[in-house]
Protein backbone atom coordinates (compact mmCIF):
# COMPACT_ATOMS: atom_id res chain seq x y z
CA UNK A 1 0.00 0.00 0.00
CA UNK A 2 1.06 3.57 -0.49
CA UNK A 3 0.48 6.48 1.90
CA UNK A 4 -0.88 9.79 0.55
CA UNK A 5 -1.19 13.14 2.34
CA UNK A 6 -3.80 15.59 1.08
CA UNK A 7 -5.56 18.55 2.71
CA UNK A 8 -3.72 17.70 5.93
CA UNK A 9 -5.15 14.16 6.06
CA UNK A 10 -3.28 10.91 5.40
CA UNK A 11 -4.70 7.85 3.71
CA UNK A 12 -3.53 4.54 2.30
CA UNK A 13 -4.25 3.25 -1.19
CA UNK A 14 -4.13 -0.21 -2.74
CA UNK A 15 -1.58 -0.36 -5.55
CA UNK A 16 -3.88 -2.40 -7.80
CA UNK A 17 -6.77 0.06 -7.52
CA UNK A 18 -4.54 3.05 -8.27
CA UNK A 19 -3.94 1.70 -11.78
CA UNK A 20 -7.56 2.46 -12.76
CA UNK A 21 -8.43 6.05 -13.65
CA UNK A 22 -12.17 5.66 -13.12
CA UNK A 23 -12.09 5.07 -9.37
CA UNK A 24 -10.74 6.91 -6.33
CA UNK A 25 -10.24 5.47 -2.87
CA UNK A 26 -8.48 5.92 0.45
CA UNK A 27 -8.22 4.34 3.88
CA UNK A 28 -7.73 7.25 6.26
CA UNK A 29 -5.51 7.25 9.30
CA UNK A 30 -6.63 8.87 12.54
CA UNK A 31 -4.01 11.62 12.22
CA UNK A 32 -5.25 15.18 11.61
CA UNK A 33 -8.94 15.86 12.22
CA UNK A 34 -10.81 17.75 14.93
CA UNK A 35 -11.80 15.17 17.55
CA UNK A 36 -10.26 15.09 21.01
CA UNK A 37 -9.81 12.71 23.92
CA UNK A 38 -10.19 8.99 23.11
CA UNK A 39 -11.57 9.98 19.69
CA UNK A 40 -8.56 12.14 18.89
CA UNK A 41 -7.99 12.79 15.25
CA UNK A 42 -10.13 11.90 12.27
CA UNK A 43 -13.06 10.09 13.89
CA UNK A 44 -16.06 9.79 11.55
CA UNK A 45 -18.58 8.03 13.81
CA UNK A 46 -21.45 9.98 15.36
CA UNK A 47 -22.75 7.18 17.57
CA UNK A 48 -19.93 6.62 20.06
CA UNK A 49 -19.88 9.77 22.20
CA UNK A 50 -17.80 12.20 20.18
CA UNK A 51 -18.96 15.79 19.66
CA UNK A 52 -21.09 15.71 16.49
CA UNK A 53 -19.68 19.04 15.36
CA UNK A 54 -16.18 17.56 15.33
CA UNK A 55 -17.41 14.49 13.45
CA UNK A 56 -19.07 16.66 10.82
CA UNK A 57 -15.84 18.63 10.30
CA UNK A 58 -13.91 15.37 10.02
CA UNK A 59 -16.32 14.02 7.42
CA UNK A 60 -16.14 17.29 5.53
CA UNK A 61 -12.34 17.10 5.50
CA UNK A 62 -12.52 13.64 3.96
CA UNK A 63 -15.07 14.76 1.37
CA UNK A 64 -12.75 17.55 0.26
CA UNK A 65 -10.00 15.00 -0.34
CA UNK A 66 -12.31 13.67 -3.06
CA UNK A 67 -13.29 16.99 -4.59
CA UNK A 68 -16.21 17.63 -2.26
CA UNK A 69 -18.21 14.73 -3.64
CA UNK A 70 -21.04 13.11 -1.65
CA UNK A 71 -20.10 10.67 1.09
CA UNK A 72 -22.52 7.79 1.71
CA UNK A 73 -22.71 6.28 5.21
CA UNK A 74 -24.79 3.52 6.73
CA UNK A 75 -25.60 2.39 10.25
CA UNK A 76 -23.42 -0.73 10.41
CA UNK A 77 -25.06 -3.50 12.43
CA UNK A 78 -22.75 -6.52 11.91
CA UNK A 79 -25.33 -8.19 9.69
CA UNK A 80 -25.25 -9.31 6.07
CA UNK A 81 -27.60 -6.76 4.49
CA UNK A 82 -26.35 -5.43 1.14
CA UNK A 83 -27.58 -1.93 0.28
CA UNK A 84 -27.90 -0.90 -3.36
CA UNK A 85 -27.50 2.85 -3.73
CA UNK A 86 -29.96 3.81 -6.48
CA UNK A 87 -31.20 7.13 -5.09
CA UNK A 88 -28.31 9.58 -4.56
CA UNK A 89 -30.58 12.21 -2.98
CA UNK A 90 -31.63 9.81 -0.22
CA UNK A 91 -28.01 9.05 0.54
CA UNK A 92 -26.79 12.64 0.86
CA UNK A 93 -24.83 13.47 4.02
CA UNK A 94 -25.53 16.59 6.08
CA UNK A 95 -24.70 17.77 9.56
CA UNK A 96 -27.91 16.84 11.37
CA UNK A 97 -29.53 13.94 9.50
CA UNK A 98 -29.11 10.40 10.82
CA UNK A 99 -27.62 7.84 8.48
CA UNK A 100 -30.63 6.92 6.30
CA UNK A 101 -29.32 3.46 5.47
CA UNK A 102 -28.89 0.36 7.64
CA UNK A 103 -26.61 -2.46 6.57
CA UNK A 104 -23.01 -3.55 6.18
CA UNK A 105 -22.34 -3.44 2.45
CA UNK A 106 -22.88 -0.60 -0.01
CA UNK A 107 -23.02 -1.09 -3.80
CA UNK A 108 -23.54 1.45 -6.58
CA UNK A 109 -22.83 2.36 -10.19
CA UNK A 110 -23.49 6.07 -9.62
CA UNK A 111 -20.56 8.38 -10.17
CA UNK A 112 -19.51 11.03 -7.63
CA UNK A 113 -20.88 8.98 -4.71
CA UNK A 114 -18.20 7.88 -2.28
CA UNK A 115 -19.09 4.86 -0.17
CA UNK A 116 -17.75 4.93 3.40
CA UNK A 117 -17.15 2.10 5.85
CA UNK A 118 -16.40 3.03 9.48
CA UNK A 119 -13.64 0.93 10.99
CA UNK A 120 -12.02 0.15 14.36
CA UNK A 121 -10.75 -3.46 13.92
CA UNK A 122 -13.26 -4.94 11.46
CA UNK A 123 -12.29 -5.21 7.83
CA UNK A 124 -13.32 -2.85 5.09
CA UNK A 125 -13.30 -4.68 1.77
CA UNK A 126 -13.39 -2.55 -1.36
CA UNK A 127 -14.62 -4.05 -4.63
CA UNK A 128 -14.38 -2.50 -8.10
CA UNK A 129 -15.44 -3.81 -11.48
CA UNK A 130 -13.73 -1.59 -14.09
CA UNK A 131 -15.72 -3.10 -16.97
CA UNK A 132 -19.21 -2.48 -15.61
CA UNK A 133 -18.11 0.55 -13.54
CA UNK A 134 -19.54 -0.76 -10.27
CA UNK A 135 -18.12 -0.36 -6.77
CA UNK A 136 -18.86 -1.86 -3.37
CA UNK A 137 -17.59 -1.25 0.13
CA UNK A 138 -18.15 -3.98 2.71
CA UNK A 139 -17.96 -3.92 6.52
CA UNK A 140 -16.71 -7.35 7.59
CA UNK A 141 -16.49 -8.17 11.27
CA UNK A 142 -16.28 -11.74 12.49
CA UNK A 143 -20.05 -12.01 12.26
CA UNK A 144 -19.94 -10.79 8.68
CA UNK A 145 -17.29 -13.37 7.91
CA UNK A 146 -19.28 -16.30 9.26
CA UNK A 147 -22.50 -15.02 7.67
CA UNK A 148 -20.94 -14.71 4.22
CA UNK A 149 -21.44 -10.99 3.56
CA UNK A 150 -18.60 -10.99 1.01
CA UNK A 151 -20.26 -13.61 -1.15
CA UNK A 152 -23.65 -11.90 -0.81
CA UNK A 153 -22.18 -8.59 -1.98
CA UNK A 154 -20.51 -10.13 -5.02
CA UNK A 155 -23.74 -11.95 -5.83
CA UNK A 156 -25.56 -8.59 -5.88
CA UNK A 157 -22.89 -7.16 -8.18
CA UNK A 158 -23.37 -10.07 -10.56
CA UNK A 159 -27.17 -10.24 -10.53
CA UNK A 160 -28.01 -6.54 -10.40
CA UNK A 161 -25.18 -5.03 -12.43
CA UNK A 162 -23.97 -7.82 -14.70
CA UNK A 163 -20.49 -7.97 -13.19
CA UNK A 164 -18.22 -10.94 -13.74
CA UNK A 165 -16.20 -12.04 -10.69
CA UNK A 166 -12.96 -12.39 -12.68
CA UNK A 167 -13.16 -8.66 -13.46
CA UNK A 168 -13.49 -7.56 -9.82
CA UNK A 169 -10.56 -5.93 -8.03
CA UNK A 170 -10.61 -6.36 -4.24
CA UNK A 171 -8.77 -4.69 -1.37
CA UNK A 172 -8.81 -5.93 2.24
CA UNK A 173 -8.12 -2.94 4.46
CA UNK A 174 -6.30 -2.44 7.77
CA UNK A 175 -8.04 -4.44 10.49
CA UNK A 176 -7.40 -6.83 13.35
CA UNK A 177 -4.62 -9.11 12.13
CA UNK A 178 -3.98 -12.77 12.90
CA UNK A 179 -1.43 -11.53 15.44
CA UNK A 180 -4.19 -10.01 17.60
CA UNK A 181 -7.54 -11.59 16.63
CA UNK A 182 -7.82 -13.75 19.73
CA UNK A 183 -11.08 -15.66 20.23
CA UNK A 184 -10.86 -17.67 23.44
CA UNK A 185 -14.55 -18.57 23.11
CA UNK A 186 -14.21 -19.57 19.47
CA UNK A 187 -16.15 -22.81 20.01
CA UNK A 188 -19.23 -20.75 20.91
CA UNK A 189 -18.73 -17.88 18.43
CA UNK A 190 -17.04 -19.29 15.34
CA UNK A 191 -18.50 -22.19 13.29
CA UNK A 192 -16.27 -25.24 13.07
CA UNK A 193 -15.70 -24.77 9.34
CA UNK A 194 -13.51 -21.76 10.20
CA UNK A 195 -11.40 -23.41 12.89
CA UNK A 196 -8.68 -24.30 10.37
CA UNK A 197 -7.84 -20.57 10.26
CA UNK A 198 -6.98 -20.62 14.00
CA UNK A 199 -3.54 -21.05 15.52
CA UNK A 200 -2.76 -22.78 18.82
CA UNK A 201 -3.12 -19.49 20.72
CA UNK A 202 -6.73 -19.09 19.49
CA UNK A 203 -5.86 -16.30 17.05
CA UNK A 204 -7.91 -16.42 13.84
CA UNK A 205 -6.67 -15.20 10.46
CA UNK A 206 -9.66 -13.28 9.14
CA UNK A 207 -7.56 -11.84 6.32
CA UNK A 208 -7.15 -15.37 4.98
CA UNK A 209 -10.85 -16.09 5.47
CA UNK A 210 -11.78 -13.02 3.42
CA UNK A 211 -9.25 -13.87 0.72
CA UNK A 212 -10.65 -17.39 0.43
CA UNK A 213 -14.25 -16.16 0.41
CA UNK A 214 -13.40 -13.73 -2.38
CA UNK A 215 -11.81 -16.53 -4.40
CA UNK A 216 -14.75 -18.84 -3.69
CA UNK A 217 -16.94 -16.17 -5.31
CA UNK A 218 -14.71 -16.17 -8.40
CA UNK A 219 -12.38 -13.24 -7.71
CA UNK A 220 -8.94 -14.01 -9.09
CA UNK A 221 -6.14 -14.28 -6.48
CA UNK A 222 -3.99 -11.81 -8.41
CA UNK A 223 -6.80 -9.24 -8.10
CA UNK A 224 -6.89 -9.40 -4.30
CA UNK A 225 -4.82 -6.90 -2.31
CA UNK A 226 -4.39 -7.38 1.45
CA UNK A 227 -3.12 -4.42 3.46
CA UNK A 228 -1.61 -6.63 6.21
CA UNK A 229 -1.80 -3.68 8.61
CA UNK A 230 -3.13 -4.65 12.04
CA UNK A 231 -5.18 -1.93 13.72
CA UNK A 232 -4.42 -3.08 17.27
CA UNK A 233 -0.68 -3.06 16.55
CA UNK A 234 -0.88 0.44 15.02
CA UNK A 235 -3.08 2.59 17.26
CA UNK A 236 -0.93 5.60 16.38
CA UNK A 237 -2.39 5.35 12.86
CA UNK A 238 -5.73 3.61 13.34
CA UNK A 239 -8.55 3.36 15.86
CA UNK A 240 -8.77 -0.06 17.52
CA UNK A 241 -11.62 -1.20 19.73
CA UNK A 242 -9.62 -4.22 20.89
CA UNK A 243 -6.62 -2.05 21.67
CA UNK A 244 -8.30 1.00 23.19
CA UNK A 245 -11.89 0.25 24.21
CA UNK A 246 -13.45 3.69 23.92
CA UNK A 247 -12.17 5.01 20.62
CA UNK A 248 -13.16 6.46 17.26
CA UNK A 249 -13.72 5.01 13.80
CA UNK A 250 -11.58 5.67 10.75
CA UNK A 251 -12.86 5.91 7.19
CA UNK A 252 -12.43 3.54 4.27
CA UNK A 253 -13.74 5.32 1.17
CA UNK A 254 -14.24 4.37 -2.49
CA UNK A 255 -16.07 6.16 -5.30
CA UNK A 256 -16.45 6.36 -9.06
CA UNK A 257 -15.06 9.57 -10.47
Amino acid sequence: MRLITKNGASYYQFEKLTTFSGVAHGIFTRTAGYSRGPFRGLNISRGIGDDKRNVYQNRNLIAHCFGGNTLVFADQVHGNQVIIIDDPARSAENENSPAPLVGDALVTNFHHLFLVIQVADCQSIMLYDPKQEVIANVHVGWRGSVNGIIGRTISVMLKRFGCQPQDIIAGIGPSLGPCCAEFVNYRLEIPEEFWSYKDTAHHIDFWAISRDQLMASGVLPENINISRLCTKCNTDHFFSYRGEGTTGRFAAVIGLK
